[in-house]
Formats: C-alpha cells, structure tokens, sequence
C-alpha cells in the first residue's frame, strides 16, 4: 500500500494540472496554436514533470491539445466546417433526446433545469463566460443524461466538449443577451406537452446560436 502511494499522489496532482489547462483552453485564455512546454507547466506549478505529462496525454486524448513537429505540444484548432458538422449533428440528437425525455419528466427535473438557468444567470452577472457555457452545456445535456441511451449520452461527451471550445474562441460574437430568457422558453415548451413544438423550439434555439458564432 505504502509503495502505490506516490503513484496516487502523482495522479492527483496530475488531475489537477489537467483540470487547471482544460479550463484555460475553454475559456479561451490558451488560443489555438498556444504552445504548451512541459517544463515551463512543471515550474508554474512547483511540480516535477512525470504529471505534467500525464495531464497532456490526457488533453491530448480529448482532442484538446495535439503534437506537432519542432513544436511539441499545442493547442489544437477547430475549424467552422467542424462546428457546423457537429450542430448538424447535435440537432438530430437533441432532438431525439428531447422527445424521448418529455414524457419522463417531473417537477424535480423541472426544479432542477430551472436550477440551471439561475446558475447562468448568475454567471452572466459575474461575467464569467466559462461558467456561462458550463451552465449552458448543463442544461442540454440534462436531456441526453435523462433520455437513457448510452451511445447518445458518449456522443454528448464528444460534443459538449468541442461546442465549449468553439464559443471560447470565437468569444468576441458571443453574447449572453437573451440567454436566460431563451432557456426559460424551452421549459414553458417543454411543460406544453408538445413534442413537435418542444423539438423546434431546442433547434431554433440551436440555430440561433450557430448563426451568431459562425458570424
């Protein structure tokens, strides 16, 4: 036991360095192309560099960061045709997910998306853009963790983690107005009863927001 220990304190720390560049990387603060140098992280965080490596290799396996020759370790880029492919998607399944999931819900789900949408609202009034997409991811994916299907459910993990990206960088078109508002109108459709209309509302919704960030 004694000897696994510092294996388990390199993870730790490891998970730890991982989480701190994974939010830098989101939140846009680490820009496509932004070199990321092992030793440089290693002495930012007063660390040795065996978990410093192990966090890049995990970045590297969510497609965060990718190796390129003479370079080493960079962020990686996302190209417009990607996030249209991936919204194209994304509406199949929302879709999906929301039909499924309406007959489901009850007024725990309810409390608990409008919970949701008063953490983004509080984020919008900090300002906090990742906390904000954070919420937002949230609350879409409730739909995908709630509608039960597995193989939806890993596609949403491949998803939610590159439309966060997409909004980060492209952050100067973002906008938060009408952000709650919008969220609280899917609820009311949702509460209708109205699979057709609940589903469009989600897609109009969708639109909207591929418009603004594919300006």
């Amino acid at each position: 036991m004694l000897e696994q220990q510092p294996n388990l304190q390199i993870h730790s720390i490891s998970t730890q360095v991982y989480h701190a560049l994974k939010k830098e990387i989101l939140s846009g603060e680490l820009q496509p192309g932004a070199r990321l140098i092992v030793l440089d992280i290693a002495g930012k965080f007063g660390i040795s560099q065996a978990p410093v490596r192990e966090a890049l290799e995990r970045l590297k396996q969510e497609g965060l960061i990718v190796g390129v020759p003479n370079k080493g370790s960079v962020v990686s880029d996302i190209s417009s045709k990607e996030i249209h492919d991936i919204f194209v998607l994304r509406e199949i399944i929302e879709g999906f997910a929301v039909r499924t999931t309406m007959p489901l819900l009850t007024e725990e789900d309810y409390r608990r998306l409008e919970d949701i949408i008063l953490c983004m609202d509080a984020a919008i009034k900090r300002n906090d853009l990742l906390d904000i997409l954070e919420q937002d991811m949230e609350f879409h994916g409730y739909f995908y963790r709630r509608c039960d299907n597995q193989a939806i459910l890993e596609l949403w993990g491949q998803m939610r983690t590159k439309v966060m990206r997409f909004m980060a960088i492209s952050n100067r078109h973002y906008t938060t107005d009408g952000l709650v508002e919008w969220h609280r109108l899917l609820i009311e459709k949702l509460r209708q009863g109205d699979e057709a209309a609940a589903e469009h509302a989600f897609i109009e919704h969708m639109h909207a927001y591929k418009a603004i960030h594919l300006a």
